[in-house]
């Protein structure tokens, strides 16, 4: 039952036969039938016969089979993998160069200039790759869980990447979980991964989705009912008749988009649609080996669910999500209405189709088939129209089928094969930052600023067929079921719903070959780093716990309101330097607002009395010994997997981050670099802490799983009160913790 995996890793496999006895000795321990989620993740444990496995509270040990990495996160995963000391990869990795390309003019010229501007990067992440027996893909080559949907997701397989929108890989049947650098390092080093065993949310699925509706409509709808935290510690697991009217690239879609609502994962059954694209994309054979275990690849009758959401897909109607929040859902009937009635601009700027989460050959076919329409009427967009094509193949077989030339036609540019202005990668030239604009995309993610770096775009997220229409429109004001459009000749004429192949019928074209496969021998590979580089720096170990309480810690932020990693650790112009800590530290905390003065990177420094910037009232602070904590809000560190966010805190010395209550991912990133994240107890003590407090955590001595921390506030009036902290550290977090960071306690046990 050992498959051979993928045209590019013929070394690596599954054994289906493995997983199937771990499931079966769960099962008999459990004694009840297993959701999906549960067979896939209880047959990668450790010691399934000794696991203590309760959902929502017991943490799992687990061995991924394999690992991938973007180019933005890569560094500082191989940066700490370097300084682990260890020869090689344990298990399959990746690394995928989508991230640090720009759009500008266009694909081919946007591609050349990251070439040069990022060359000493591409040159250390492909000298590592090597060195440590890590597979390259190239950049042009497209956008890292597009690959892996092609190339490296498989129903059943377990894999972890360093990127937020991981769970892609749910659209094939397999468990993807984004994780931060440290996390892969552990998975890359050959040390069973911990993740806290998650619930399971239902979504059963019944009807059949038709006319304009798509599969980004599903996620939508359920972003709307969970909102960004409701997902948060779940996986959300999707069942039901309805699964099979969606084809297996559309499940990706859903499950991308699943990172929105803070899900561990999300994934779907095994089905004919999983087979088909397998065998489209060249993994015939594991296809049919998954057909021999399909039983593990389903969930099993009569399991249960923490929560259970039903979508009658006959009735879901086309939704636009938006602005600000991927949560805030709308009917596309109703969004104009509404846009009116609070002020958002209701032109429509520029629409932008593509990205990790809608870019597939499905996709592009059915916006190809409205522009066609739009300009056999004569018709071209009114809104500028932007292109991401996910991947090389997905570029290289839209062009041969002629989908890319009719985009192009009316009126798209079309970008590199890469992340661009989903992610912030965007030099945007139509409207000045301050100017209120709308844009409409089929990306995942519209916080502020997010993709232009200007806090008055209104960014709104839906389907790549709703965004054609609309940028065929040039307004917000235009429901494509029921509106007409009119052409240069007066005529007024109303879309057909889009229409397109779910897979090419001559088969995909691969395109450039853009892949690095390591060397069987790596002994005489340099890793290249310049000691003088500002984009690189190699990692000095944090310090150990000295063995007390923290003491009078001065609070450096009390931050108001949503707080996302892009408040945190901000993309777009930092991304050059994710691969040196010192420099990207200077972008610490500049988005979150300050609850002193609602002012952004501005706060007081408690030592001199005067205002100054988040990072350098830090290095302040830290130049003269005083350590420091953050307070926060709600769903503290949302969004990306980004452990910049917790890396930089503790290199400017910060000790603990109090809050609500955290996002899954940065709560783990922040103990893995051995800074506390704590909760309080009572969510109003956070109105107790004032900006010139200073702050004591005790109870360090016996600090242990399940065990409350306290803080003794000292007000600036001499008066102190004492509030309870609960944190969610295991024994081996504990130890992260006391050794200074995981990476640490690694070298200690090695």
């Amino acid at each position: 039952a050992k498959v051979a995996m993928s045209r590019f890793e013929p070394d690596s496999s599954i054994n289906y036969k493995k997983m199937h006895e771990n499931i079966n000795i769960v099962r008999k321990r459990l004694n009840r039938p297993l959701t999906l989620s549960e067979k896939i993740v209880y047959g990668h444990l450790d010691d399934p016969a000794g696991q203590e496995i309760d959902r929502g509270r017991t943490y799992l040990r687990l061995r991924p089979d394999r690992v991938a990495m973007q180019d933005a996160t890569a560094q500082m995963a191989m940066l700490q993998f370097i300084s682990s000391g260890l020869p090689r990869v344990a298990v399959p990795s990746t690394i995928h160069c989508d991230h640090l390309i720009e759009a500008q003019i266009g694909g081919a010229q946007d591609l050349q200039r990251a070439k040069d501007i990022n060359q000493e990067v591409y040159n250390f992440l492909a000298t590592a790759a090597a060195k440590y027996g890590v597979g390259f893909w190239k950049p042009g080559s497209g956008i890292i869980h597009q690959i892996i949907l092609e190339n490296y997701a498989y129903p059943g397989v377990m894999l972890i990447g360093t990127d937020s929108h991981t769970p892609n890989g749910g659209g094939l049947g397999a468990v993807c979980i984004g994780v931060g650098g440290a996390d892969a390092v552990d998975v890359m080093a050959g040390i069973p991964w911990e993740l806290k065993c998650p619930k399971v949310i239902g979504v059963r699925l019944t009807g059949t989705l038709s006319g304009w509706t798509s599969p980004k409509d599903v996620i939508l709808k359920v972003a709307g009912i969970l909102t960004v935290k409701g997902g948060t510690g779940a996986i959300v697991e999707y069942h039901g008749p309805g699964v099979d009217s969606i084809s297996c690239t559309g499940m990706a879609t859903i499950c991308n988009m699943g990172a929105e609502i803070g899900a561990t994962t999300s994934i779907f059954p095994y089905n004919h649609r999983m087979r088909t694209y397998m065998h489209k994309t060249g993994r015939g054979e594991i296809a049919s080996v998954a057909d021999q275990f399909q039983e593990d690849l389903v969930p099993d009758k009569g399991c249960e669910y923490d929560q259970v959401i039903e979508i009658n897909l006959s009735e879901l109607k086309p939704h636009i999500n938006g602005p600000f929040t991927p949560d805030l859902a709308h009917p596309v009937s109703d969004i104009g209405a509404i846009a009116q009635k609070s002020g958002w601009p209701l032109e429509v700027k520029v629409g932008l189709i593509g990205s990790c989460t809608n870019s597939s050959y499905e996709d592009m076919g059915r916006a190809a088939s409205l522009a066609k329409q739009a300009l056999d009427k004569g018709l071209k967009c009114k809104a500028q129209f932007t292109v991401t094509p996910g991947s090389e193949q997905i570029r290289a077989t839209i062009e041969r089928d002629g989908y890319a030339k009719i985009l192009s036609d009316v009126g798209g540019i079309v970008l590199a094969n890469a992340c661009g202005p989903c992610i912030g990668q965007w030099d945007r030239k139509d409207v000045k930052k301050g100017e209120k604009n709308t844009i409409v995309t089929s990306f995942n993610r519209n916080f502020t600023a997010r993709n232009d770096a200007n806090p008055a775009t209104h960014a709104f997220v839906t389907s790549p067929e709703i965004v054609t229409a609309l940028a065929l429109a040039g307004t917000l004001n235009f429901n494509p079921e029921t509106d007409y459009l009119t052409a240069p000749s007066g005529e007024k004429f109303k879309l057909e719903p889009p229409s397109g192949d779910e897979l090419p019928s001559r088969d995909f074209d691969p395109g450039q070959d853009t892949y690095q496969h390591p060397p069987a021998e790596s002994s005489s590979v340099q890793v290249d780093v310049n000691p003088s580089s500002n984009r690189l720096q190699l990692l000095e170990p944090f310090d150990k716990w000295h063995g007390r309480d923290l003491e009078d810690m001065r609070v450096l932020i009390k931050v108001k309101g949503k707080c996302t990693t892009d408040h945190i650790s901000a993309a777009g112009p930092w991304l050059k330097f994710r691969g040196h800590l010192d420099n990207i530290s200077n972008n610490m905390l500049i988005g979150a607002v300050n609850y002193e003065n609602d002012a952004v990177n501005k706060i007081k420094n408690q030592l001199t009395g005067e205002f100054g910037g988040v990072p350098d009232v830090a290095r302040y602070y830290k130049a003269n010994g005083v350590n420091w904590v953050v307070v926060g809000d709600e769903n503290y560190g949302e969004g990306s997997s980004r452990e910049h966010a917790a890396l930089e805190p503790r290199h400017l010395g910060g000790r603990a981050i109090i809050v609500k209550s955290f996002a899954r991912i940065h709560e783990t990133n922040l103990k893995k670099q051995g800074l506390l994240p704590l909760t309080f107890a009572e969510p109003n003590d956070y109105d107790k802490i004032r900006p010139d407090d200073k702050i004591s955590i005790i109870g360090l001595k016996s600090f242990a799983p399940g065990k409350s921390l306290s803080a003794v506030i000292t007000h600036s009036d001499g008066s102190r009160e004492t509030i309870s902290l609960n944190h969610t550290f295991n024994e081996t977090q504990i130890e992260w913790f006391r050794a200074g960071s995981a990476l640490n306690r690694m070298k200690e046990l090695q």
